[in-house]
């Protein structure tokens, strides 16, 4: 399969990179950090890694230029590239760290739809995972940033849901709770009583392999790593 997924430089998209290019699959992934030259070292073409932020609408829109002529439609989409705010009060967090949780969470995730998506409609297959989270269908305080970006993709995933032809689908998928560096931006040391991203990737892979247009619009949580 050709699987596309943002953020794949650390946490859960690098995990799911390296679980999939272990089972043959071919991964494409862009990141913003310097890591993603490693990635491209460590896993040559048939993969691509590009440094990219989807919050930059025309890169985004090259960059899809060139992987739809490369590789054609994705057979599955991840939109996981995410920021979480420092955990404060909402009226204390900048305006600044505001927006950009917005931007990266949330229009960077139409940025990769927008620009990705056509092909997919076009072959009329394929599935689309946006990944939302615990707190996007429930809240805490200090997060409230995070909390309303993963509610909008909840919301903006359903509703992509319904304006997708017969073949495709459109999931939000919460990961669960799983020992990342956003998570202990949240839970501070606490975050390494919970399961690290490579034990997490064995369960959520196969799961997200397993979608099939029949899950279209569901809300879905990966199995026993959801709180």
């Amino acid at each position: 399969m050709n699987i596309l997924i943002t953020g794949v430089t650390h946490g859960l998209g690098r995990a799911l990179a390296e679980f999939y290019i272990a089972q043959g699959h071919t991964v494409i992934g862009c990141g913003r950090s310097a890591e993603i030259l490693n990635l491209r070292f460590t896993y040559p073409a048939p993969h691509d890694f590009t440094a990219l932020d989807v919050t930059e609408e025309n890169r985004v829109a090259l960059w899809a230029e060139k992987i739809s002529a490369r590789y054609g439609a994705s057979d599955i989409l991840i939109n996981n590239a995410g920021l979480m705010n420092t955990p404060a009060p909402l009226w204390t967090v900048p305006a600044a760290e505001f927006n950009r949780v917005i931007d990266v969470n949330i229009k960077g995730v139409a940025n990769v739809l927008r620009h990705f998506v056509p092909a997919m409609v076009a072959r009329q297959t394929g599935v689309i995972v946006n990944l939302s989270s615990g707190w996007g269908r429930s809240t805490s305080p200090g997060v409230a940033p995070y909390c309303a970006s993963k509610y909008a993709i909840e919301g903006l995933t359903q509703a992509l849901a319904q304006e997708l032809p017969a073949g495709l689908a459109a999931v939000a998928l919460n990961p669960g709770v799983i020992d990342t560096a956003m998570l202990r931006l949240a839970f501070g040391e606490g975050a390494g009583r919970h399961q690290k991203a490579e034990a997490w990737a064995k369960i959520a892979a196969p799961f997200i392999l397993n979608l099939t247009a029949g899950d279209n619009g569901q809300s879905l949580s990966v199995p026993d790593s959801a709180p």
